[in-house]
């Protein structure tokens, strides 16, 4: 174990700060370490493992594709990129889709595709177009997308940034409405704050800014590539509230825990923005990564894994809302994405993760401040079980 964390410090970058543990491999919601030790999955690789580890259906559908045909780039057409457009536009109600590799790809070609909808259909002056953004929000690490975000440390070093950024209060609507100019192109917004601490908006929220975008001819664009697919108990957290997008932005759990698979979405007239040589990837929609895709979403489906996370995602808020500790500040969330927030006069978040990782559990903080829940959907009654287990121990011990 220590020789595998010695070469990736002493070779990789300091980049992230991993806990002090080796991992070898995993099954479903388990994973072991190289000393053999099991633990319970309760992060998912930050919602891009949902169906499990090594599903067995989507590393099948990797080993008959693999050796047929992987990349062929989008200079060619291949017998299977087409099949995975139409599932997932036939999902989402979407007309048309854009593949790519990681999330921030996607973001970045929504950012793209909102601007130049803005200067050739709305018609906003050249080099004017806004997006509006809220505070708080994460669409990844790019120079682009850090430009907008709110969190220093993202920002700190890498500027300057990108213009065209308008950033506002999350969760309030009136903020919206008083941001909005002619030159605005875009809201785009995250249906749950993920990275932030899992925090959910007030209800109604994205009903008001969906009849708000409308009302003002600005492109709605959801980042569902935390909370779709599954992760909130529906297919799109936005179905919650009936909510349908203009635009909207899958990943992580698309490439089924086993390739970088992402998706812009969108109406036609947004997308058809697009002509060849405007924007492009050499991996994205290729052969492998459409066949794992189509049968991640195939999954989803036939072994009702969204069903499954409304169900098991109601059992675990309730069992740690029993949880009678003045640790706990708040339990937050929808589905199998929840985050505990901490009072940090007992402990900091760091600390009580790296004392469920002791007891056999994995997850995470964020911000020090909450402790992120969101396991594999294919999670057992037994393990959700053993996992509460865990946390109420570890909670209670930190409360005196």
């Amino acid at each position: 174990m220590n020789n595998s964390i010695e070469l990736e410090q002493r070779y990789g970058a300091i980049n992230y700060d991993p806990l002090p543990m080796v991992l070898s491999h995993g099954l479903g919601a388990e994973l072991w370490d190289t000393s053999g030790k099991r633990y319970i999955d309760m992060m998912s690789a930050y919602s891009a493992v949902s169906h499990g580890h090594s599903h067995p259906r989507l590393v099948n559908a990797l080993m008959q594709q693999a050796p047929r045909l992987a990349i062929c780039s989008r200079a060619f057409y291949s017998d299977r990129l087409g099949v995975f457009l139409k599932r997932a536009c036939d999902l989402t109600q979407m007309d048309k889709a854009l593949p790519m590799n990681t999330g921030v790809e996607a973001v970045e070609t929504a950012i793209k595709a909102a601007r130049k909808w803005a200067y050739t259909v709305k018609k906003v002056v050249d080099d004017q177009a806004e997006i509006i953004v809220c505070r708080g929000n994460f669409h990844g690490r790019t120079t682009t997308v850090v430009g907008m975000s709110s969190k220093p440390q993202y920002q700190f070093g890498f500027g300057p940034f990108a213009p065209g950024f308008k950033t506002i209060e999350y969760g309030d609507a009136n903020a919206l409405s008083a941001a909005i100019t002619s030159n605005t192109a875009a809201f785009l917004v995250e249906p749950i704050q993920g990275e932030r601490g899992i925090v959910v908006p007030p209800k109604g929220y994205l009903q008001a800014v969906e009849k708000i975008c409308r009302e003002n001819n600005v492109l709605l664009i959801l980042d569902e590539i935390q909370t779709g697919l599954g992760r909130t108990g529906k297919f799109l957290a936005c179905e919650h509230e009936n909510v349908k997008p203009d635009a909207l932005i899958l990943g992580k759990a698309l490439g089924g825990g086993l390739l970088p698979v992402s998706l812009f979405l969108s109406r036609r007239d947004v997308m058809n923005v697009f002509t060849p040589g405007d924007h492009g990837s050499t991996f994205g929609g290729n052969a492998l990564a459409a066949t794992v895709a189509l049968e991640a979403l195939n999954v989803l489906f036939d072994e009702n894994l969204i069903q499954r996370s409304a169900e098991f995602g109601d059992y675990l808020y309730r069992g740690l809302s029993e949880i009678s500790s003045p640790l706990i500040k708040e339990v937050r969330g929808k589905g199998l994405f929840i985050g505990v927030e901490l009072d940090l006069r007992y402990a900091k978040g760091r600390d009580v993760v790296l004392q469920l990782l002791a007891q056999g559990l994995l997850s995470y903080e964020t911000h020090d401040t909450v402790i992120r829940l969101a396991p594999p959907l294919v999670i057992s009654k037994e393990q959700l079980d053993e996992a509460l287990t865990i946390l109420k121990k570890v909670l209670l011990t930190n409360s005196a």
